[in-house]
């Protein structure tokens, strides 16, 4: 069976305060991450490497190499850099990009897809759930 996972990445300013979501449509779970001040595709990435980091962590090692993991963000940019279309330029997500070439290569399958921000309701939903709730606990007094 293929593992479908949604992901988001978010940021309040650019950079500003960020946060990812990650949604495992298959399971119903999700996850999401504030991670302080960076930008939008820093935000981005890093719900990726999350996603690949838990979803091999869930099948366990053995059981990843023979997976077929899909990964579905409404990043154009992101999308496109995993997939060779487009050249990564900022060191910092060379960086991000590397860390999840690296981890691509755990799975028999993985599939980078494109879609619509309106297709990915529940990962952004999750992103600024995340980012709501960092802001009320920092305005107590």
């Amino acid at each position: 069976m293929k593992t479908i996972i949604k992901i988001d990445g978010g940021s309040r300013g650019n950079p500003g305060p960020s946060a990812f979501g990650v949604y495992f449509v298959n399971q119903n779970k999700s996850y999401a991450e504030v991670l302080g001040v960076r930008t939008n595709n820093e935000a981005e990435y890093s719900g990726l490497i999350f996603a690949l980091k838990k979803v091999k962590a869930l099948l366990g090692k053995d059981k990843a190499k023979v997976s077929e993991i899909e990964i579905k963000s409404d990043s154009e940019l992101l999308v496109k850099q995993m997939n060779g279309i487009y050249k990564i330029k900022d060191p910092k997500i060379q960086q991000l990009f590397l860390e999840a070439w690296n981890l691509k290569v755990e799975f028999k399958k993985l599939t980078i897809s494109h879609i619509r921000r309106e297709q990915n309701k529940e990962a952004d939903s999750l992103v600024n759930q995340a980012l709501d709730a960092k802001t009320r606990s920092q305005k107590l007094f």
